[in-house]
């Protein structure tokens, strides 16, 4: 059964909402007033990516879409908070470009060691006990515990390989690679035999290696669609260096010259700027060739383009060495692999603000809650200024400023919003 290799995946990832905060009074026998001792609640669990060497493909978010964190615990009596919501790690391959699902911007580029928190656990509610004061001695409301946030994605696999082995099915690049690598890709004399990319790190001296990678077939038409090609050319967008394999022996009947032209041509059409990317010619299975006559007519129209060429038979180990010391060479004086610049701006959240809010006053305490109100204080970052500009301008277009005052809010009183609060001013 054929190995199903997945590059791409869409998931909805959510955080745990933090837990509520509790209302509880202190009761000890011979003590008539204890106070308040409610505690807060505790926060949810992030949603954090993490880079796994061991993965090699997106395979099991192939049948596993939606991922969860835990929520935070309520908290309880004898200001006991509750217990942080356990986060949750995704692992992910090595060079996973993170999108946002909606406006394709990447969020995130998996290529480091470092783990990302993609999505942030919800705070968790105060219990009564923050709302003491000397004038309110005996509070009876705590705050519910803010959600966490929510994310639609699409992981998008583009491999770290400092070398891409580009060229037509079937010219020897499976075997190029296990040659000079310790990989061990599936070879056999038929197209299309590579049916997912492989990865072989090439040791060329003391200290002196690169990750080379062998692309499925590419054939006209592949930036369309056609063939395999068009699945698999993201996987050379990273890729410093390119070596061109080109089958000059003949025996398939091809013209190398026609075939370094086509596959030119379909990386032109898929990325201009990667069919700028240098390159090196192999020209492959010369070990089979009846003349050199392929070989001099294509060797005459790359070099004149350019490119250097060099004459291998991988099947033979034939002049593979001198190939990965020029490979070698040539990358030396090259920038290192791309790592993608995050470039997602997170949108103001759409806020309906139809449903009224609920307000409670106790003690000159203007305690207000409600489903949207708790999405607007999750999604606002009050060490921005901005930010805070843009949520007191959401609370004035909602009318609660008005309806506060409309029923008798003065200057001074406090206002409490889940585990905000500030002093109204007029």
């Amino acid at each position: 059964m054929a190995t199903t290799f997945i590059d791409k995946a869409r998931i909805t990832v959510r955080a745990g909402d933090g837990g509520n905060g509790c209302v509880s009074f202190h009761r000890e026998k011979y003590i008539a007033a204890g106070g308040p001792d409610g505690g807060d609640g505790g926060c949810g669990g992030h949603i954090i990516l993490q880079v796994d060497d061991n993965l090699s493909t997106l395979m099991d978010f192939r049948y596993k879409r939606k991922y969860t964190a835990e929520k935070g615990v309520d908290g309880s009596g004898q200001r006991k908070s509750g217990k942080d919501g356990k986060s949750l790690t995704i692992r992910v391959p090595r060079g996973t470009l993170v999108r946002d699902a909606e406006t394709n911007e990447i969020i995130q580029d998996m290529s480091g060691d470092e783990p990302y928190i993609l999505c942030r656990g919800g705070k968790g509610g105060w219990g009564n006990t923050h709302f003491a004061t000397p004038t309110r001695q005996a509070p009876r409301f705590a705050k519910s515990g803010l959600p966490g946030e929510s994310h639609d994605v699409v992981l998008e696999l583009k491999l770290l390989a400092d070398v891409g082995l580009i060229g037509f099915p079937n010219v020897g690049k499976s075997t190029l690679l296990s040659v000079v690598s310790r990989a061990n890709p599936k070879i056999a004399n038929y197209h299309f035999t590579t049916l997912y990319p492989n990865l072989g790190v090439v040791y060329v001296d003391e200290g002196v290696s690169f990750v080379m990678a062998d692309i499925p077939g590419i054939i006209e038409g592949a930036s369309e669609g056609a063939g395999l090609g068009h699945d698999f050319l993201r996987h050379i967008d990273r890729c410093r260096l390119l070596v061109h394999v080109v089958d000059v022996s003949g025996c398939e009947g091809r013209d190398p010259v026609a075939d370094f032209d086509a596959i030119n041509q379909e990386l032109r059409q898929y990325s201009p700027e990667l069919a700028q990317r240098p390159q090196i010619v192999a020209a492959n299975k010369t070990d089979i060739m009846p003349d050199d006559t392929l070989l001099a007519a294509l060797r005459a129209h790359v070099e004149a383009l350019g490119y250097p060429l060099y004459t291998i038979s991988a099947a033979a180990h034939q002049g593979t060495r001198e190939l990965t010391r020029a490979v070698a060479g040539r990358l030396a004086e090259l920038p290192p692999v791309t790592v993608y610049e995050a470039n997602y701006v997170k949108r103001p959240p759409k806020v309906d603000m139809s449903q009224p809010l609920d307000i409670h006053v106790e003690d000159n305490v203007y305690s207000i809650e409600g489903p949207w109100l708790q999405r607007l204080i999750a999604n606002t970052n009050f060490g921005d200024y901005e930010s805070r500009n843009w949520f007191d301008r959401m609370l004035r277009e909602s009318g609660l400023f008005d309806r506060l005052e409309a029923m008798g809010i003065r200057d001074g009183d406090l206002v409490s919003m889940y585990n905000l609060e500030f002093e109204y001013q007029h």
